[in-house]
């Protein structure tokens, strides 16, 4: 299969879709890649890399959509790319449809096959968001400390304290991957740290695991509304596959928080969980609301993309593997994780939510496989 890698050109995307190592693999496989020139030097790999394992480098991003059968990326196609895809073609990346009908629009239009890391779920799980929910999970605590500093108008409070001033309150809400590696920071920092969440099974798991200044809650609206009223930083990072994240901190709620106080919303790229968020860039990262920050940047680890990069291969390598070696039907028929991962197929919408979020037609995608 003739795979290609284009370069990332969302604003400050720095990650991209595929390392050497990964490609090797793929071309001891039997498949032929195509890199565009220079798409992973920001995340510190040269064209000499790629060129060393087998790879060709190709000058343009018009040239990688029109000879690849797939490609391979990191974040959704933006409007400059929307006219280069082809009907038929694989696209295999980060989509999070729901948050966005012009994308949706656009995908239908283009009548290409779109395969959400996002989606693809095994036993329960989303093998494919989990690197990225880590980086940004860690990133959030990193990120609300740094906005807790009075220069960017924040509540002006150090995250762990020192010796005999109380440290910082978090309030992480969601006890999923993100969720765990944010208060699992936060606590390193020493702060005072509440995480809620509504499943008491995962509540029990984190009790056990986590340290003594992590305190697990069961979440409603409720105890949001009480924490917030403490809390320097909050973390939101409740996420439900393919659709729209739920609105936990509504706009009337900011007037119960401390000026100052940092919102933090991992779950932006889905919509957001706070009422006021609106997504923000690298170069502008931050909104100021009531006296409220808002970070709600919508490709968080693409700042750390030296590490994003490689972790994303990590977890995408089998999947595409699959896909290259097998055709997306073949695969998709034997492997239901990589089924859930399609969301448009030539045109049709196959994923429940997605046609849901924009009163869509649904059209199962095993009906669309033969």
């Amino acid at each position: 299969m003739k795979i290609g890698v284009p370069k990332e050109i969302k604003s400050q995307e720095a990650r991209v879709g595929l390392t050497p190592a990964g490609a090797l693999t793929l071309i001891r496989s039997g498949h032929q890649l195509s890199i565009q020139k220079g798409a992973g030097l920001l995340s510190g790999i040269s064209d000499e890399e790629y060129l060393a394992v087998g790879c060709s480098i190709v000058p343009n991003i018009e040239m990688i959509y029109a000879q690849s059968e797939m490609i391979i990326k990191v974040k959704e196609p933006i409007e400059e790319e929307f006219k280069l895809i082809q009907a038929g073609q694989l696209l295999f990346t980060y989509f999070h449809f729901a948050s966005s009908a012009t994308l949706t629009k656009a995908m239908i239009d283009s009548r290409a096959i779109c395969l959400a890391y996002e989606t693809v779920e095994e036993n329960g799980k989303l093998p494919l968001l989990i690197p990225m929910s880590e980086v940004a999970g860690r990133m959030a605590t990193q990120e609300g400390a740094k906005y807790l500093e009075k220069p960017f108008g924040g509540f002006g409070i150090l995250l762990g304290g020192v010796t005999g001033v109380q440290p910082a309150n978090v309030m992480v809400i969601g006890g999923g991957v993100s969720g765990t590696e944010a208060a699992r920071m936060a606590a390193g920092l020493g702060a005072n740290v509440t995480i809620l969440d509504t499943n008491l099974n995962r509540l029990r798991e984190l009790e056990s695991i986590m340290p003594a200044n992590v305190t697990p809650v069961f979440s409603n609206s409720y105890t949001i509304e009480q924490e917030l009223m403490r809390s320097h930083l909050i973390i939101g990072t409740v996420l439900i596959p393919g659709s729209k994240a739920p609105k936990l901190i509504r706009k009337e709620m900011l007037a119960k928080m401390m000026p100052g106080t940092v919102l933090v919303d991992v779950a932006i790229d889905q919509g957001g969980c706070f009422e006021t968020s609106e997504p923000t860039t690298h170069d502008s990262p931050i909104v100021i609301k009531e006296g409220i920050i808002h970070y709600a940047v919508t490709n968080m680890p693409g700042a750390v993309p030296n590490t994003s990069t490689t972790a994303l291969t990590n977890a995408t390598l089998s999947y595409a593997l699959q896909l290259a070696n097998k055709g997306w039907k073949v695969a998709c028929a034997e492997n239901k994780a990589l089924e859930k991962g399609l969301n448009i197929i030539e045109g049709k919408v196959v994923y429940k939510e997605v046609a849901e979020a924009f009163d869509l037609e649904y059209i199962e995608a095993s009906s669309l496989m033969h």
